[in-house]
């Protein structure tokens, strides 16, 4: 079976992106590392990577074996799976990616919990600014915002969710009149700034007309790259922020934040659970994503308190 031996080790070189890494993931000497890919790549008669300590690339037939490679090793896993399929007791890999924010307030509560529910499962949640690629970074499950444009990923869906424009009982008591979306501008906005823009564009959906939307540029004095310091400058003070309601929900239920312009919504920023099409998705696979769709809503609930609204509009 040395063969499959040979396929697992490089899914994970691939997947480290270098023998440096591959070796601290496998316990293993750098040295040891580079010899088992010299005697792969002499066994096999080409060559599959060009490498340093730091950086692996591969080269077009690393390419191939790598992904020829995984596709043997998942219609393994399958057979195995589909055989054991009657057992109780979930096993083997589960590699996560969400982003940080939400990732770390509602995946990973979840994902400790399943997996101390299934001891067997060898997981691992790893959190970016940005959404990874499950293609290029091996991952089974990404948790996204909206859909994924790439056909070669299932989407399941596992909150609804909408941006949600709020501001501190202090700011509300003081602030300019705010009737319309197009009234933002002479506000003080709190922005995310993810791109370096001077301002960020807001979009809103009218609650009892969906087909009509404004687009409205806002600006501000105080912006950050962090949701999570947006919140706290909304909380205290300073502005407005369109934040979504996962997020904000807590704030508004306590009165830490009140909802502005009922009548309008921030536009759908639904939560998908997203992995590879294939034939057969792995038990653990599907039994996770079956989880976070069942639990998911427990953790955020549905509609804003009444007590939470504040505007000169009736909420519809």
């Amino acid at each position: 079976m040395a063969q499959l031996d040979d396929l697992a080790f490089f899914q994970h070189l691939a997947r480290a992106g270098s023998l440096t890494a591959t070796a601290r993931e496998l316990g293993l000497s750098l040295s040891a590392v580079s010899k088992r890919l010299k005697q792969l790549e002499a066994r096999l008669g080409v060559s599959l990577a060009s490498r340093t300590t730091r950086r692996l690339t591969l080269t077009a037939e690393g390419e191939l074996y790598l992904s020829r490679g995984a596709t043997i090793l998942d219609e393994l896993g399958e057979l195995e799976e589909t055989l054991g399929d009657h057992r109780a007791e979930l096993s083997g890999p589960l590699r996560i990616n969400a982003t940080f924010g939400f990732g770390r307030q509602h995946v990973a509560p979840l994902f400790s919990a399943f997996c101390r529910r299934n001891p067997r499962i060898e997981g691992s949640l790893e959190l970016t600014n940005f959404p990874a690629s499950l293609f290029d970074q091996g991952f089974d499950i990404g948790i996204r915002v909206g859909e994924p444009p790439d056909s070669r990923l299932v989407a399941r869906r596992i909150l609804a969710n909408r941006r949600v424009l709020c501001a501190a009982p202090s700011y509300v008591a003081t602030m300019p009149p705010l009737r319309d979306p197009r009234d933002l501008p002479s506000h003080p906005c709190l922005v995310i700034r993810e791109n370096g823009s001077d301002y960020a564009v807001w979009r809103f959906q009218r609650r009892d007309a969906p087909d009509e939307e404004r687009a409205v540029k806002v600006a501000g004095p105080m912006a950050s790259n962090d949701g999570e310091v947006i919140r706290r400058l909304a909380r205290d003070g300073h502005g407005v922020a369109l934040r979504s309601w996962w997020d904000v929900h807590d704030d508004l239920a306590a009165g830490r934040l009140v909802e502005l312009l009922p009548m309008w919504r921030g536009v759908r920023a639904d939560f998908h659970a997203v992995y590879h099409q294939r034939r057969h998705v792995p038990l653990r696979i599907r039994a996770f994503i079956a989880y976070l769709e069942r639990e998911m809503a427990g953790r955020v609930p549905s509609r804003v308190p009444p007590r939470s609204v504040m505007t000169g509009e009736s909420p519809q």
